[in-house]
């Protein structure tokens, strides 16, 4: 395709629905239109029947979707066992998978968090022990990433994607965090808990991560700049759906640190 084409083409395209942001359910819902159209003309005109159907596949394909709106439809009328099938169901946070483990609970049991006026926080040790692990990574944080994951030091890269951190293993994404000062408190607090859990290499992935994203609600500070941490509420908006969710961000960086959904 000539320079001329790429250019008339991306006239059209809309970056924001297409590619790595392609949403799935608005292009199956489009893709079911485009059929419906092609052959309700059709059956007048076969050829033209077939026009249609090729130049709404091309208008789905730069565009994202057929019909103006689309991304408002499918977010107030699909239901979410239908999202679902598609990877866009609620989900509690952005890196948490649900398990039966019960986070508050084990942190408990491993005195990382106690009882405390009429709330929680974490013991004076675990967190003395958890800020020296902070400053440790923050020194060489690609290392850290490397060690705990088992992958080759040269190959493994930190990146900012949007408002998440990625890493990445040879251009391969292999686990991303809603910022750095998530992925600092994670790498640091995986050491203590491991000496403090005799089971921690037992535990599933999904559970581990659970635990460590539960734990990051007490932390004081943010780990990447050591300014104050403050709880918040709003609104996360997608192609799809729209979802309250409970924030622990930093005042002074944005970093944030913590997403639950109500």
């Amino acid at each position: 395709m000539s320079t001329r084409d790429e250019s008339f083409l991306d006239r059209f395209r809309q970056p924001e629905y297409t590619g790595e942001n392609r949403c799935l359910p608005c292009t199956a819902t489009n893709t079911v239109i485009a059929v419906v159209l092609s052959v309700g003309v059709g059956v007048f005109f076969p050829p033209a029947g077939a026009a249609v159907f090729v130049a709404s596949l091309a208008a789905i394909w730069l565009r994202g979707y057929l019909v103006p709106g689309t991304p408002e439809l499918t977010k107030r009328y699909f239901p979410d066992w239908l999202l679902d099938l598609f990877g866009k169901a609620p989900q509690p946070g952005p890196e948490i998978a649900e398990t039966d483990l019960d986070p508050e609970e084990t942190l408990l049991e491993l005195d990382a968090i106690e009882p405390h006026e009429s709330d929680l926080r974490a013991t004076p040790e675990f967190a003395e022990q958890w800020d020296a692990e902070i400053e440790t990574v923050r020194r060489d944080t690609e290392t850290h990433v490397a060690n705990l994951l088992g992958l080759d030091e040269e190959s493994v890269s930190l990146e900012a994607r949007g408002n998440a951190y990625v890493i990445t293993d040879d251009d391969v994404e292999v686990a991303r965090w809603p910022s750095r000062a998530a992925l600092l408190a994670d790498l640091a607090a995986i050491p203590v808990l491991r000496e403090r859990a005799g089971d921690w290499e037992e535990l599933g992935r999904a559970e581990q991560g659970q635990l460590l994203a539960g734990l990051r609600v007490f932390l004081d500070t943010c780990p990447d700049c050591d300014g104050p941490l403050s709880f918040g509420q709003e609104t996360v908006e997608s192609c799809c759906r729209t979802a309250e969710v409970i924030t622990y961000d930093c005042d002074d960086c944005g970093a944030r640190v913590m997403e639950v959904q109500e």
